[in-house]
């Protein structure tokens, strides 16, 4: 594939975005208005939007259709999301999953929102993008690497690539942010806790019947993943992570790929995404970003003083000598 293919003519870029936004719309409009099935009990959104009910982990299995497996730690850092009505809580999550798609990829979300495994983890629900999302935000925010950790557990092996990288201060930033965000959720509700150490102690998998997904188990996998990262991290390849991410997931199903969108951004014909661009910025403190938003605030009041200042003087101008009749 040409340079060119992959940056895209102006004209090209405006019209994918516009069709992105468009379908973005249409689904947060199916989703708000209940539209039968995508509100479905069978998605995992459901299955997100049911822990504000409490969290029972007892008759959870892989491969159920609408059965919670995350962490309760997860659960509570949506909850403010879950105390919204289903339909709402759907049009939001989705709105969410949509934006990640094009933070991650841009313009370009539209055409690798047309992959099937990017369409099913979308309609679904799924954190797929989400997961994508911390690994590039991970480079610079180590501490985002929560979230993966608390949803899937395994992706932790992700924290491979700063210790191979004697990157010990982001280590132990993602380290233990985790540990004091499952802290607090331990405190909050520990009885549930107890109920998913169960559930993982369990040690169930999907039956072929459950779906289609990659039928080797996590435990083969891991090894493998594991000189997957130590062989990136040293050889400073990060398109690396997602990938090993991907396949260190307790179930590898055939949405999984979507973690991969992650790649694109690394890459540098993925550059100009908005994602690309924050990993490629200048590092800026939260003074910094404070200074940036005041900057920007005063020049868009100024703008807008500007413009309203001489629409009033276009309109003086034209005003005829008698005045209004």
């Amino acid at each position: 594939m040409s340079r060119l293919s992959l940056r895209g003519s102006p004209r090209a870029r405006r019209l994918a975005t516009s069709g992105f936004l468009l379908v973005v719309v249409i689904f947060v409009a199916a989703r708000l208005l209940d539209v039968y099935p995508w509100n479905h009990r069978l998605f995992d959104l459901w299955a997100y939007w049911s822990t504000r009910f409490g969290l029972d982990y007892t008759l959870a299995r892989p491969g159920d259709s609408g059965a919670y497996l995350y962490s309760p730690a997860f659960a509570h850092l949506i909850s403010p999301l879950t105390a919204l009505p289903l339909p709402l809580f759907g049009a939001v999550w989705t709105a969410l999953i949509a934006g990640t798609l094009y933070w991650l990829a841009g313009w370009r979300g539209f055409f690798i929102g047309l992959l099937a495994p990017v369409t099913m983890s979308v309609a679904i629900g799924q954190t797929d993008l989400l997961m994508a999302a911390a690994i590039v935000i991970g480079f610079r925010w180590p501490a985002i690497w929560v979230l993966p950790i608390v949803t899937k557990l395994t992706p932790g092996i992700g924290l491979l690539w700063f210790a191979v990288r004697r990157e010990w201060r982001a280590f132990g930033i993602a380290l233990w942010t985790t540990l004091a965000v499952a802290g607090v959720s331990f405190l909050l509700n520990p009885g549930a806790w107890f109920g998913w150490f169960a559930m993982l102690a369990r040690m169930e998998f999907p039956t072929p019947g459950s779906g289609v997904y990659l039928p080797v188990p996590v435990w083969v996998r891991l090894p493998l993943v594991v000189l997957l990262i130590a062989w990136g991290a040293r050889a400073n390849r990060r398109w690396v992570l997602p990938v090993a991410v991907s396949f260190s997931l307790p179930t590898v199903w055939i949405n999984t790929p979507t973690i991969l969108v992650a790649i694109a951004p690394l890459m540098d014909w993925g550059a100009d995404a908005p994602a690309g661009r924050f990993l490629r910025a200048p590092e800026v403190s939260a003074v910094g970003v404070v200074h940036r938003l005041r900057r920007r605030t005063r020049w868009f009041g100024l703008t807008v003083r500007r413009d309203l200042g001489r629409a009033a003087t276009a309109f003086m101008a034209h005003r005829p000598a008698g005045g209004v009749r």
